[in-house]
C-alpha cells in the first residue's frame, strides 16, 4: 500500500472516530421541533376570551408514522428542549458526514479493512 493512501485511509477513519466519540454525548436528543403558541382555557368569564390569551406555551412537535404529536414543555424544561433539539440536528449532521467518509472508504476498497 502506498504511502499517501495509507496516511489518507488514517485519517478518514481518525475523523470518523471523533465523530462518533461525539455521539456519545448526545445524550438529550429530541428528535422534533420546537413551537410556541397562546391560547384560550375553558372558562368563559377568563380574559383570554376578549383578547388577552394565555401563553406563549412552548411545545415540542414529534412525527412518527406518519402522525403528529404535541407534547406540552413546562417551563422550567424549555431549555433542556431546545438543547435536545440542537443535539438531534448535530446527529444528523454527524450521520451525514460519517456517510461522506464511509463513501470515500468504500472507493478506497477500505471499507471492510481492518483498522491498520
Amino acid at each position: 500500500m502506498a504511502p499517501s493512501r495509507k496516511a489518507r485511509l488514517r485519517a478518514l477513519r481518525r475523523r470518523r472516530g471523533k465523530l462518533l466519540e461525539e455521539l456519545a454525548g448526545l445524550v438529550s436528543m429530541i428528535g422534533g421541533s420546537f413551537f410556541e403558541r397562546f391560547s384560550t382555557c375553558s372558562r368563559p368569564t377568563c380574559g383570554c376570551h376578549t383578547g388577552k390569551r394565555h401563553g406563549p406555551r412552548g411545545y415540542v412537535s414529534i412525527t412518527r408514522d406518519a402522525v403528529q404529536r404535541q407534547h406540552y414543555v413546562p417551563k422550567g424544561q424549555l431549555e433542556a428542549v431546545r438543547k435536545g433539539i440542537r443535539q438531534y440536528r448535530r446527529l444528523l449532521t454527524i450521520v451525514e458526514r460519517i456517510t461522506a467518509i464511509n463513501l470515500q472508504l468504500m472507493r478506497e476498497g477500505a471499507l471492510d479493512e481492518p483498522h491498520a
